[in-house]
């Protein structure tokens, strides 16, 4: 099992393991994709990456991150992205989507605007929602806390978000469960409370994410993969643990996940995180080993050797970059030729060959 060894998920096939990590891109208009969107993941599917993912998409107008995030909460904005999704296939790469809610972390600026919470002014609004009235940070919004009609109403858009996703042609969809957003935001005890049914045991803890995810799996289709990406860690005491992650993952599996894209932190504004290469792979090859599930490992991933290990030792199945693409969009090409199995490239670049680093 190497790096650019194909793989299938259900009646998906990668042509290789190589992902584009989902990045917010700060730059959509009430949730619609634009050409950036385009040119920005079409860049990456050009330069043969196996799966390239859309930013966190949000299902619901208050659940996006920023004013400027994108959204699939009603059927106008599906062309657009249906649009991505026909380019991305027919550069050979399978597209995908990330379908996320903001939690307490919504209404924020983009970070060349400064970042913190958006005012009006910004495009930003009130209220904003979590699983307690706890804020992200002083000076942040306190969130109001989701009674059961909210939360229902919240599982119902995933699945509409689900089902619009399918119709505008993405082959894979990811439920975003992790960087301090709203699934995340129950599963940890920092930032969930409560004292009902969906707060306090870990069991408690993972109800209402897990309804998210039986309700995307039924509204998205049965022969197409259902990924979700967590937090493994929340990085600070008395937050959410690895070990709490198996757990959750092996409910997910049950209700029909096939991957876990494993991540952490997110969470707490002062986490201590040992950011270092790789230092989030060791969460993917736990759960890989202890949930019986496929993984992705994420998290300064950067060189063509380091990503061959992390698949040829089976520490996950896949590997997703972020930044490296940013700097890099033909890295998969570049990685190919290095490790000896060079992928052949698009035709109308073929006199660029060899790509080399």
């Amino acid at each position: 099992m190497g790096l650019f060894s194909p793989f299938a998920l259900r009646s998906v096939t990668f042509p290789n393991r190589v992902g584009v990590s989902p990045m917010c891109q700060y730059s959509a208009e009430d949730g619609f994709a634009n050409d950036w969107h385009l040119v920005h993941l079409g860049a990456r599917a050009i330069g043969g990456a196996g799966l390239v993912m859309t930013e966190a998409t949000a299902v619901s107008p208050e659940g996006r991150i920023s004013p400027q995030d994108l959204g699939l909460w009603q059927d106008e904005q599906i062309a657009p992205l249906a649009r991505i999704a026909s380019f991305l296939s027919a550069q050979g790469s399978v597209p995908a989507i990330q379908l996320s809610h903001a939690g307490r972390k919504a209404s924020t600026r983009r970070p060349w605007d400064g970042g913190g919470v958006a005012t009006p002014a910004d495009g930003g609004w009130s209220p904003i929602f979590g699983p307690s009235a706890l804020p992200f940070d002083d000076g942040w919004q306190v969130p109001v806390a989701l009674d059961e009609a909210e939360m229902d109403r919240i599982v119902d858009a995933f699945a509409s978000a689900a089902r619009r996703a399918a119709t505008a042609g993405f082959r894979v969809a990811e439920i975003h469960g992790a960087h301090g957003y709203l699934l995340h935001e129950f599963l940890s005890p920092v930032a969930n409370a409560r004292a009902d049914a969906f707060g306090g045991s870990l069991e408690n803890r993972m109800r209402f994410p897990l309804r998210v995810v039986a309700a995307v799996r039924a509204a998205w289709p049965s022969d197409l993969p259902l990924l979700i990406r967590i937090s493994a860690t929340d990085w600070v005491e008395g937050g959410f643990v690895p070990d709490e992650a198996v757990a959750f993952v092996r409910e997910a599996r049950r209700l029909g996940v096939d991957l876990v894209d494993c991540s952490s932190g997110g969470l707490h504004p002062r986490a201590r995180v040992p950011v270092e290469p790789g230092y989030q792979v060791p969460f993917a090859a736990k759960i890989r080993e202890e949930a019986s599930i496929l993984t992705a490992a994420v998290g300064l991933i950067t060189t063509a050797r380091q990503a061959e290990e992390i698949v040829e030792t089976g520490k996950a199945d896949l590997v997703l970059l972020g930044r490296e693409m940013l700097r890099t969009p033909e890295w998969a090409l570049r990685a190919s030729t290095q490790l000896g199995t060079p992928l052949p490239g698009p035709r109308p670049y073929e006199r660029a060959r060899p790509y080399s680093s």
